[in-house]
């Protein structure tokens, strides 16, 4: 995996080999939409629900829990090819840019039958807490182990 982050999204699509992580979503019927491919704004969703899976896996948020929150407040798709229900998705998360207190990942949406990503995009959270709502340093614990997982 690259170290080399933006806060921009690649118009060349990645590919399996660029992630370590993979979350896996099944497509329903009613993600597409009247044209027959997933409708664009399920991606928000997928992304959305591998971010939280790369969490849960690497043990990362109990960090940014307690007196914490994270909040969503940027995400990007660039779509490449069209991916439709049935069937099933990899989605794929890394660590991207780390700042005082966002952290921004990068993300891909890979069908079974190419290792080329049909989307990617960035999803961005920034720690707040949660009383105040007001922006908040990440803890010192999450940074080190984001920084861990950058040099895999």
């Amino acid at each position: 995996m690259s170290n080399q982050s933006t806060d921009t999204i690649r118009s060349v699509p990645l590919y399996k080999k660029d992630f370590s992580f993979f979350e896996a979503v099944t497509l329903r019927w009613a993600d597409n939409d009247s044209y027959g491919h997933v409708n664009n704004a399920h991606y928000y969703s997928f992304f959305d629900t591998a971010v939280d899976a790369f969490l849960l896996h690497y043990n990362l948020r109990p960090y940014i829990a307690g007196p914490y929150q994270t909040l969503v407040v940027a995400s990007e798709c660039r779509y490449f090819s069209q991916v439709s229900a049935p069937g099933t998705i990899q989605v794929a998360v890394r660590p991207g840019r780390l700042g005082r207190s966002s952290i921004t990942y990068e993300v891909a949406v890979f069908t079974a039958d190419s290792d080329q990503a049909a989307a990617q995009g960035l999803f961005v959270h920034v720690c707040v807490d949660r009383q105040s709502q007001r922006p908040e340093a990440l803890p010192e614990p999450f940074c080190k182990e984001i920084e861990r997982l950058k040099s895999m």
